[in-house]
């Protein structure tokens, strides 16, 4: 169903919707995106409210990466509940702890989990040595080692955060820059700054999906925040070359939404295809990890197929009709 701005046939040169599809676009029916805009729109404030309030619920954990504290990974040879272990290491350590298991694919080790103590008290050796003799006591069977340990300073991590925070700003800026300069015949600035709230949009889906799935921010989350600013931006850039052209070709007194819907529709198999292949491959990765529980590879993957999703939904439902938004409003205010 077309809004009524694009049904009206040649209302002041304009043409109508079913003249454009015939002209333009083979006979083929356009898909009216902006005219659901509002729905688009609600979905995406629900899933951010949902995420707030689960921030509130859950709060936000950081990796020892950006909190500071101690990090000791573990090797044992049988089969232990992983929730079980968890329990017991929680209970003989003072300090707040996270732990990811894993299985060693070659067979050296059997099994491994990592135990991440948040916290500068969590640094002090005597707490590693005296948690192994503890499982060692309680799984006599499972042969517990210690393959390798670290810590971080709680000030260092904190400026690593702040420059991984540094460079996701940066590289937004020069994104913007890049789309507003590019794309001046549909209002540059109009362009980028709907691309960079489409990027906002895709970051806070990421950041609630770690909050939801208590997921540690570590520094997989800035890997795949830049990975999928990238490919968001792409598939926003491919969507404003099409209504570049599409405007040329209808002409500049043509109503935006109409120019939009067009140039949307005719991209969105494109679009469909990409997403899907990409998210096929990301899919496959996660599964395979998921096998063999290589937790490491499973916090990189499930982050990126939400923002791959996250990032095709963006392109065409948010940042394009926020564009004939601004493009309408900017027409009447001439006017």
């Amino acid at each position: 169903m077309a809004n009524e701005s694009t049904k009206s046939a040649k209302v002041n040169g304009q043409l109508s919707v079913e003249e454009v599809s015939e002209k333009f676009n083979g006979g083929r029916k356009i898909i009216d995106f902006t005219g659901h805009s509002k729905i688009f729109f609600g979905i995406s404030i629900a899933i951010i409210v949902i995420g707030i309030i689960c921030n509130f619920i859950f709060g936000t954990t950081l990796d020892i990466q950006f909190s500071g504290g101690a990090s000791v990974k573990y090797s044992y040879s049988t089969d232990i509940s992983e929730s079980e272990l968890t329990d017991f290491i929680q209970s003989h350590t003072e300090a707040r702890i996270t732990t990811s298991y894993s299985t060693d694919m070659v067979g050296n080790s059997g099994h491994n989990v990592a135990v991440q103590f948040s916290g500068n008290k969590a640094i002090d050796t005597n707490i590693q040595s005296t948690l192994l003799e503890d499982l060692n006591k309680q799984y006599p069977d499972a042969g517990f080692k210690i393959l390798e340990s670290g810590s971080i300073d709680a000030s260092m991590g904190f400026n690593f955060l702040l420059k991984c925070l540094t460079a996701v700003a940066i590289a937004s800026i020069l994104m913007v820059i890049y789309v507003t300069l590019r794309f001046k015949k549909i209002g540059g600035l109009s362009a980028g700054v709907t691309a960079l709230i489409a990027l906002f949009h895709d970051v806070v889906m990421i950041y609630f999906m770690y909050v939801i799935f208590r997921m540690p921010i570590d520094s997989n989350f800035i890997a795949v925040v830049l990975m999928i600013l990238g490919y968001s931006l792409n598939d926003t850039i491919v969507i404003y070359d099409r209504v570049r052209e599409e405007r040329k070709a209808l002409g500049r007194k043509t109503d935006a939404g109409m120019v939009f819907n067009l140039s949307a529709t005719k991209s969105l198999k494109r679009t469909i295809i990409t997403s899907v292949t990409t998210l096929s491959a990301i899919l496959i990765v996660y599964i395979v990890a998921l096998v063999y529980n290589i937790s490491s590879v499973q916090a990189f993957a499930l982050p990126m197929i939400i923002g791959i999703i996250s990032g095709c939904y963006s392109s065409i439902c948010i940042a394009g009709p926020l564009w004939v938004l601004w493009q309408r409003k900017k027409k009447n205010g001439k006017k």
